[in-house]
């Protein structure tokens, strides 16, 4: 039996079930382009055209921006179909719209500015090496360079992450929201470096670039996740970009899992593989297996969407996430991606010689399955920290 693919269960509804909606509309298109994604490292025109259409980079951009400003777990549900078709796709849009909720940190004719377009897409990554945002009249001259920028190659804005640096070299002091801050800079301003020659998620394109001396204005900075500089009311603005991280990353590697899975559960019923009489699916450790994998994503699924609808409801409540609830967030998500990962590698084991063929639903998931386990989000560092926290002990909380 194939798990229903796109239920909308412990979702907000309408909301969810209308981008869900778009979602099947546009798999087959999806799904078909993904040999082409994969071998381009590109996603087409055509099929990004369709995407912006939907409004998929838009989900987290406030209402006022004409954006969707939707609930977290119809995001979480949104990128999590969208694996099912292509992880890349679902990559980019899950990391796109995230850094796009800085739109509620900028001041108001600057957010208009930069997402009054409708195809506007802000990427960015972490800093490679020594960067550098220098005060001046005005604004900052920023330097240096950026990598593992997903969806650049779509992107009209760039946002290089660094601390500033006063005009006399010292560096700022003060409060974290003055000392390090994101500059937006438009996309043609940058060098872009094609560096993306990876095993798995290759049609992210998550490239680096790098800026020379560019000029910031200063109401085209902000600090991430800074309560002083949030101008939107709105509940969802005060989960931090590495809770929705987190919480789009783990459902992408979620949805791959499960297509990996039900992928297999249909080959299990006509193969038989060589030496064998009767088909795969009449193997007692096959049936076992399948039943784990099954209970392994379909349990993590469980708990990250529920865990999440709970904080969501405390949190329209109170306008604050805790500690106790992002270390909730940074486990179940974690444990997710990790449960996810071992259910494909189920799929793509029991597949057999069938799983290594690039044209079968298994080798590209299973790269992209790991690419994605080897993310940030998928550290099992995440582990320790939760698990310090539960004891008592100070943790590290720079990801929460």
């Amino acid at each position: 039996m194939r798990r229903e693919s796109l239920a909308p269960a412990g979702t907000p509804g309408a909301e969810t079930e209308t981008w869900l909606g778009r979602v099947r509309e546009l798999a087959p298109r999806i799904a078909a382009a993904a040999s082409e994604i994969e071998r381009s490292r590109r996603v087409p025109e055509e099929l990004l055209d369709a995407l912006h259409a939907a409004g998929f980079y838009r989900m987290f951009i406030p209402r006022r921006y004409a954006g969707g400003e939707v609930h977290p777990l119809t995001f979480m549900r949104t990128v999590q179909a969208l694996a099912r078709a292509d992880a890349s796709v679902a990559w980019n849009i899950g990391q796109n719209s995230v850094c796009a909720m800085v739109a509620a940190y900028l001041e108001p004719e600057v957010a208009q500015k930069v997402f009054s377009d409708p195809r506007a897409v802000l990427a960015w990554g972490p800093a490679q090496g020594p960067v550098r945002a220098v005060a001046c009249e005005g604004g900052y001259r920023v330097t240096g360079r950026w990598s593992f920028a997903s969806g650049m190659r779509q992107a009209t804005w760039l946002g290089p992450q660094c601390a500033v640096t006063e005009a006399d070299g010292s560096p700022r002091s003060g409060d974290a929201h003055r000392i390090k801050r994101v500059f937006l800079v438009p996309a043609s301003s940058a060098r872009v470096e094609d560096v993306w020659d990876v095993i798995g998620l290759r049609g992210t394109a998550s490239d680096a670039f790098t800026l020379e001396e560019i000029f910031v204005p200063e109401a085209y900075s902000v600090h991430r996740d800074s309560p002083a500089e949030n101008r939107e009311p709105g509940w969802l603005y005060c989960f931090s970009i590495h809770n929705l991280f987190a919480c789009g990353f783990a459902s992408i590697a979620l949805g791959v899992a499960q297509e990996m899975v039900d992928a297999f559960v249909d080959l299990a019923a006509t193969k038989v593989a060589r030496g064998m009489r009767n088909t795969v699916r009449e193997n007692a450790v096959v049936q076992a297996g399948v039943a784990r994998a099954r209970a392994k994503v379909d349990s993590a699924e469980t708990w990250l969407m529920q865990s999440v609808e709970e904080i969501c409801s405390a949190v329209q409540a109170t306008r604050e996430v805790t500690l106790q609830q992002r270390m909730r967030i940074r486990l179940c998500s974690t444990h997710a991606i990790h449960c996810a990962r071992e259910a494909g590698e189920f799929a793509y084991e029991a597949a057999g010689a069938t799983a290594v063929f690039a044209a079968n639903p298994f080798e590209r998931r299973f790269r992209d399955l790991h690419t994605i386990a080897q993310q940030l989000q998928g550290r099992a560092a995440h582990f320790e920290t939760v698990g310090q926290h539960l004891l008592g002990l100070e943790a590290d909380t720079s990801f929460l």
